[in-house]
């Protein structure tokens, strides 16, 4: 589906941006400063392991339970308006971890905080790509790094607080106040409105065949979708067990293969959108499946703590784009308004990121952990096989003048 956006004067085109930036930011600090202080959780509430781990599961089942309704809500208050007012709702949310008085309390706290993100994220991505259209280049990718930023920001604020012995309610409820703060003045510079215009009424039968044919479109784009999710979850999940277990790394040192694919798929995301306006998605997509399947590969075959480490390097640059680029094919499927395919395909990411900690545990106590992590490898070269299903290198088109953020004769 597709459309003239309508006029946008450059400053507030530019005001969008930084808005919607501020949205994925605050996305990931929120739930990245909790990470920390979850041992704090479990000692407050005398758990066990199981018993925090059966808690964290509210998470992803929260996810899946609202993600669905994510682009009624969309199309109802606008994606903008629901990614701002979300996030200050989602501070105050994660503050209601600290403050929970038992188990129960606990897991219904992750399960609400699960639904929220799930919301913000496909109103967060649903309204960049609008004002990805509106510039007329790829601007998605460096609002993923973006998060990946507030991801990192969030965790050492964190880990300063533990340090300093800040009490937990405190900590989280000043994240709320001064985060949540921040969210309501980003709802000032968002877009208003709906994401697309109202359809013309001849249209309407003319797109029930196209919606038809995009649920197997929408197939490909959740598998190709679950290989980036299996290859950022190794890294986060599985790194350092393998580093520490097989590899006989120091403690300091097995941290260090997740810091390795966040920081290169961090840097891979910021510098990605030039490089995906110049090759296009699919290229972008497939050498980057092919080089994390390499990447990692290689460290399998001839395992060490060096090139393990460069392995997870090269995984994290390859599945960098990977989902961002996912996200804007489902988003532009013919026959599904703005923010549908969207929200198919965040869904189904979030069950690839709830199957994948079991299914490789599955794998490893079966045969090993080294062998389990070429899930990594068959990921990688099914994002280069499924790669085929995003669009190629777009024809250069002229952006509309008062569209473009420097109102000129450029869209950069």
């Amino acid at each position: 589906m597709s459309f003239a956006p309508a006029s946008v004067e450059p400053p507030r085109l530019r005001r969008a941006r930084r808005a919607v930036a501020a949205c994925f930011f605050l996305n990931a600090v929120f739930y990245a400063g909790l990470v920390p202080r979850l041992p704090a959780v479990k000692a407050e509430l005398e758990l066990s392991s199981t018993a925090l781990g059966a808690a964290l599961a509210a998470v992803p089942l929260g996810a899946l339970l609202a993600g669905l309704s994510s682009a009624a809500l969309n199309r109802r208050f606008g994606s903008g308006r629901v990614a701002s007012y979300g996030l200050a709702l989602l501070g105050a949310v994660v503050w209601t971890v600290s403050v929970a008085p038992n188990w129960l309390g606990l897991a219904a706290a992750f399960l609400v905080v699960g639904a929220l993100d799930a919301v913000v994220d496909v109103a967060q991505n649903a309204h960049g790509l609008r004002v990805q259209r509106l510039y007329g280049r790829s601007i998605i990718n460096s609002l993923h790094g973006v998060w990946s930023i507030g991801a990192v920001t969030g965790g050492l604020l964190g880990s300063a607080a533990a340090g300093l012995g800040i009490p937990l309610p405190v900590h989280l409820g000043a994240s709320a106040v001064v985060f949540g703060a921040v969210a309501l003045v980003v709802s000032r510079g968002v877009l208003p409105g709906s994401d697309e215009p109202e359809p013309v009424a001849e249209e309407a039968p003319q797109e029930r065949p196209r919606r038809r044919a995009a649920v197997p479109a929408l197939a490909v784009l959740g598998l190709l979708a679950a290989c980036g999710a299996l290859i950022e979850d190794v890294g986060a999940s599985w790194s350092a067990l393998y580093l520490r277990t097989e590899l006989e790394a120091g403690a300091a040192v097995a941290g260090l293969g997740f810091v390795a694919l966040s920081a290169a798929m961090t840097v891979g995301r910021l510098t990605g959108d030039r490089v995906v306006d110049r090759f296009g998605e699919r290229r972008v997509a497939r050498a980057g499946g092919a080089l994390a399947a390499v990447g990692l590969g290689v460290a399998l075959a001839w395992p060490s703590v060096p090139s393990t480490l460069v392995g997870f390097a090269l995984a994290g640059l390859g599945v960098a784009t990977l989902i961002p680029a996912v996200y804007h094919a489902a988003d532009e499927l013919p026959g599904l308004p703005h923010g549908q395919g969207l929200m198919v395909i965040n869904w189904l990411l979030r069950i690839g990121f709830l199957l994948s900690p079991p299914l490789i545990g599955v794998v490893a106590d079966a045969f090993s952990l080294r062998v389990a992590l070429l899930g990594v490898v068959l990921a990688g070269i099914g994002a280069l096989v499924l790669g085929r299903a995003l669009p190629g290198r777009p024809a250069a088109a002229p952006t509309p003048a008062g569209n473009r953020p420097d109102g000129g004769g450029s869209a950069r």
